[in-house]
């Protein structure tokens, strides 16, 4: 299959390819993760990820487009809601500084495919720049928040995956390329002073990332090809609009355990 801006996210490419924003969902609920790839979960996209999309699209020189298929970011008068006032101001932001400007100056929406530990994939990359870097734009709650997993302080970067999903891009790219090109995360927040970063992932932490992938993969892959029933979580939105009374419960069965 080949793979086009027009049916990479389509049904057929999904199940045909593995993508980083897939293993994020096999690793939050494998339920919801098949519902997704065979196209029977539909998630409505919210606020903050409008926002983003309105950021990339700009940069991908298809804002025009993005603005007619989003009718809900206009008001009745036709004029643009705060949130996306606000995410022209972003842009007109990055805009000022010469250093995220050149990150963001790469090919955009560069297709590449490729084979990580017996799966097929797919990577689509925000700014590539042959020879040099892979960039991938990020629009951000707050830049420097700190988050807690397992009593470690963690970046947005790790919270969201981010270095995973640059780890395959790296790796697809060396695939195709045969280099291993320096991988960064353009990133901004919605402050009402935004703050901006182009962040250098360290290729060590990419090989980590990648490294970690490698045991998990072949439980992934039975469960898309149906070898193995897929897990539910219980507790997402997909497992709560679909779940089917089969028992009665205690009082501490209430309790969710992290």
């Amino acid at each position: 299959m080949k793979l086009t801006n027009k049916n990479y996210y389509s049904t057929k490419a999904n199940q045909a390819f593995f993508s980083v924003s897939q293993v994020k969902d096999f690793l939050k609920c494998e339920a919801y993760a098949m519902a997704k790839i065979n196209g029977e979960w539909v998630e409505e996209p919210t606020t903050p990820m409008l926002i983003g999309s309105y950021v990339d699209s700009y940069f991908e020189g298809t804002l025009e487009e993005f603005k007619e298929r989003t009718p809900q970011i206009f008001k009745k008068d036709g004029t643009l809601k705060s949130d996306y006032i606000k995410a022209q101001q972003i842009i007109g932001r990055l805009h000022q500084d010469e250093l995220f400007m050149s990150c963001m100056s790469g090919k955009k929406q560069v297709i590449m495919t490729g084979e990580i530990y017996g799966a097929n994939w797919k990577i689509k990359m925000d700014s590539y720049i042959p020879h040099e870097a892979i960039v991938d734009l990020k629009v951000v709650k707050k830049l420097r928040e700190v988050s807690y997993h397992k009593g470690w302080k963690q970046s947005f970067i790790e919270k969201s995956r981010y270095d995973l999903q640059l780890a395959v891009y790296q790796e697809i790219v060396r695939q195709n390329t045969g280099e291993l090109l320096d991988c960064i995360i353009a990133a901004v927040d919605k402050q009402d002073y935004p703050d901006l970063d182009c962040i250098l992932i360290p290729n060590d932490q990419l090989k980590f990332q990648l490294d970690q992938l490698r045991w998990k993969m072949p439980h992934f892959i039975d469960v898309k090809n149906y070898n193995v029933p897929a897990k539910r979580c219980g507790v997402c939105d997909y497992c709560r609009a679909t779940k089917k009374l089969e028992k009665l419960i205690f009082p501490d069965d209430l309790i969710v355990f992290d």
